[in-house]
């Protein structure tokens, strides 16, 4: 199965279905990121925070895989914002990985009230020109951080992670996003079960049409919306639905109802 890539500012090339590890518990992340890799994800996404980036990297050393197939993304904690402490935060997580760089390196809060962001930001380019992150981006930022940041750095982030699915759209922000050439990523894209997502009726009544889950019809509206998303689950079977995601194709009206379900939630 082929999944679809979106260009970066940078040059590279993004896969747009990841599999993400937020509370993913360390003692099980190993056998789950196998089983992702073994049902065909070739991008990871986890952090510091998650404390789980050991069991990542041995996932990844067991699979076999070769390095240059594979997209792996972590991000640099808010207690470690600074030049010399995102220095030595970087390869704490290369350690814990096993690798020698990532795909993606990203400043996981702005965190305004400790003003560190931009010098941070100054401290991922030189982490990137060392070639220890291919790619920079942030998460959780909005545009006035983005901004700031902009102002004074010298790289475009190449990605922002926000929160985002169908009714949390973030339009406004997204608008933000690709007016600076920025991609944008979803972290909780299914909802993250704060509210009945598979039970409203435009989610139901795509996935009835098309003969899949509630949930590879809302992964999918990302898809087409030109949005990087990292849906999680502890279950392989549910890995693999997931997954299998390109075989369909929502209609135009298909887009619009889910899209009506923006509420700002």
């Amino acid at each position: 199965m082929t999944v679809s890539t979106i260009a970066l500012n940078d040059g590279t090339t993004i896969p747009q279905l990841g599999f993400g590890v937020f509370r993913v518990d360390p003692a099980e992340t190993e056998r789950i990121v196998s089983d992702a890799l073994e049902v065909g994800y070739r991008h990871i996404d986890t952090a510091a925070i998650y404390g789980n980036e050991e069991g990542v990297g041995r996932a990844i050393a067991a699979s076999g895989i070769p390095r240059d197939e594979l997209y792996i993304t972590t991000k640099l904690w808010n207690s470690d914002q600074g030049t010399q402490s995102a220095f030595d935060a970087i390869d704490l997580s290369l350690e814990k990985l096993g690798l020698e760089s990532v795909n993606l390196y990203l400043i996981h809060w702005p965190r305004p009230d400790l003003d560190l962001y931009v010098e941070t930001w100054a401290a991922m380019e030189q982490i990137q020109a060392h070639g220890k992150a291919t790619s920079i981006g942030v998460s959780n930022f909005h545009a006035p951080h983005l901004d700031k940041l902009l102002a004074s750095g010298t790289v475009v982030p190449a990605v922002d992670q926000i929160e985002l699915h169908p009714a949390f759209a973030q339009a406004p922000l997204r608008a933000y996003l690709a007016s600076k050439g920025i991609a944008t990523e979803a972290w909780g894209p299914l909802g993250q079960g704060k509210y009945e997502l598979f039970e409203m009726p435009a989610v139901a009544a795509a996935a009835s049409a098309h003969g899949v889950s509630p949930a590879q019809a809302v992964i999918r509206w990302h898809l087409q919306k030109g949005i990087i998303g990292f849906p999680k689950s502890n279950s392989r079977e549910r890995i693999a639905e997931n997954f299998d995601v390109f075989g369909f194709e929502l209609t135009d009206a298909e887009m619009a109802a889910i899209d009506a379900l923006d509420a700002g939630l």
